[in-house]
């Protein structure tokens, strides 16, 4: 038993001291925990007290510095105020001395006024002494001379007049002449231009082809048993072929190139084949038509791009290439009618025009020669009924109708067709002519209208197109000008072979040169 309660004493000791030791410590944390809590107030009211010293402080300050604000914003003002004073003050003596000004001027102002007016009171005194000295001058003048005012007027008019028409007339002969030697001068610049850019180089062509043989037994395959296959191209081509001696060739002659190129390309057709019969031939000409058919449209196409020109009806470009198998006298007539085109364009140009109408009327100039052989009338006439269908426009068709000079052209263009036709036609190479018997035929129409009486001078100009005849003014009258032409005309249609037409162009002029020395 001694041990339990040895061991219950020593448990119950233990809790005594556990509790003694608890309460002990809850005292000594109180006690800590208040002095802190006192160290802890006072420190907060020191804290304030310093709080409230500072703010003190901060307040004095922005007290002082907000009065010395106040006191700076009120110095300043009172400045500015000052300033805008003298300046106000300045603006014043300104718009004083401005006022002062202006009065002194309208002091002055007014006594100008005063001056004039009296100025104009003394003219108005003195203009009606001039016109009372001048009317009796006139007076004075009608008694010596016995004129009335109204007649020395009229005679001195009269005198002045016929003086004036003399000087009047010489000076504007003198600038007619000075402008026509412009005009021809820039004129010849023009022209030699256009000729310079414009290098043609296609010749005369002739009126037969000539087909080439693979050998000479060819021939006699073409012309058939008792000449059936030659009957049968002939027909149906309307060409003549021409078999002589000429080695390996055969000769088609035809005056129409459309047809004569369908039996070229025909008969080319048929010696490549081998087979050489009337049925043959009728599907061989066939073929040879569509296809020159297909080369006129090329060509009319390849014209209309060359010349630069657009929107162009499908029927005039078919009439354009049938120009390549057309040829006056011996010249290709597409190849003419680009070379007019390009001329035309180049001078219209150099002129300021616009060139593409100037290339339009020189392509269709002479559409008509593609129909000429089927229509009845002149290429001249038939081109303008062409191109009034086919919609082109009146500077066009007016330069169709007067590049021959049937009418006389009213417009620039028409005048830039004219002239580059000539070119055209007129340069070596171009057509096919013998130079002497051209030179025969220019020397004649010069001696035909030479040999009438009162011509002092005859020209053949414009490849033989025109004859210029000057007249002696003394002996043609105006009058008797008409009747020569007629006559100079019927005695050339009478002795001469030409193509085409002639111009029979008189001149009469009379001449009154002066000078005053």
């Amino acid at each position: 038993m001694e041990p339990i309660f040895i061991i219950l004493l020593v448990i119950g000791v233990s809790a005594v001291v556990g509790a003694a030791s608890f309460f002990i410590g809850i005292q000594y944390r109180k006690k800590v925990g208040e002095s802190k809590i006192g160290s802890a107030e006072e420190e907060a009211k020191r804290i304030v007290e310093e709080a409230v010293r500072e703010a003190d402080a901060t307040k004095k300050e922005a007290v002082i510095a907000g009065k010395d604000e106040a006191h700076k914003l009120l110095t300043d003002a009172e400045h500015e105020i000052s300033d805008r004073r003298k300046d106000i003050q300045r603006q014043e003596r300104r718009i004083q001395q401005k006022e002062e000004s202006v009065e002194k001027k309208l002091d002055n102002l007014e006594k100008k006024e005063d001056n004039v007016n009296q100025k104009l009171k003394n003219a108005d005194q003195r203009l009606e002494e001039a016109e009372k000295i001048r009317q009796s001058e006139l007076d004075m003048l009608e008694k010596i001379s016995g004129f009335t005012q109204e007649q020395a007027k009229e005679y001195i008019l009269n005198n002045l007049d016929s003086e004036l028409s003399h000087e009047k007339a010489v000076k504007i002969m003198e600038f007619e002449q000075r402008t026509k030697e412009q005009a021809e001068k820039s004129a010849r610049e023009i022209i030699s231009l256009a000729i310079q850019r414009v290098a043609a180089d296609h010749v005369s062509e002739s009126t037969v082809s000539v087909v080439p043989l693979p050998s000479d037994e060819m021939k006699g395959r073409i012309i058939g048993r008792e000449g059936r296959n030659i009957r049968a191209i002939e027909t149906l081509t309307g060409v003549d072929l021409i078999i002589d001696d000429t080695p390996e060739a055969i000769t088609l002659s035809c005056f129409e190139p459309v047809k004569r190129e369908i039996a070229r390309v025909t008969l080319e057709k048929l010696i490549a084949d081998g087979r050489i019969h009337p049925a043959r031939i009728e599907e061989m000409y066939e073929k040879a038509r569509r296809e020159v058919e297909y080369m006129i449209k090329s060509e009319g196409e390849r014209a209309i791009i060359e010349a630069g020109i657009n929107n162009m009806h499908p029927e005039l470009v078919k009439l354009l290439g049938r120009l390549h198998f057309r040829t006056s006298y011996g010249q290709n007539v597409l190849d003419h009618s680009l070379e007019v085109a390009y001329l035309a364009g180049i001078m219209a140009s150099e002129l300021g025009l616009e060139p593409t109408m100037a290339r339009r009327a020189g392509l269709l100039h002479d559409i008509g020669k593609a129909l000429d052989h089927e229509i009845e009338g002149s290429h001249i006439e038939i081109g303008v009924d062409v191109a009034r269908k086919y919609k082109e426009s009146e500077i066009v068709v007016h330069a169709i109708h007067a590049h021959h000079g049937d009418v006389e052209a009213k417009t620039i263009i028409a005048c830039l067709v004219q002239a580059a036709d000539a070119i055209s036609a007129a340069r070596p190479g171009a057509r096919r002519e013998n130079l002497e018997n051209y030179i025969k035929r220019l020397e004649k129409l010069e001696e035909v209208a030479s040999s009438f009486e009162g011509v002092e001078r005859s020209f053949a100009i414009q490849a033989g197109r025109e004859v210029r005849i000057i007249v002696k003014p003394e002996a043609v009258k105006d009058e008797q000008m008409i009747l020569l032409a007629r006559d100079i005309c019927k005695k050339i249609e009478e002795e001469i072979e030409y193509p085409g037409q002639i111009k029979v162009n008189i001149i009469r002029e009379s001449r009154a040169v002066e000078y005053a020395r």
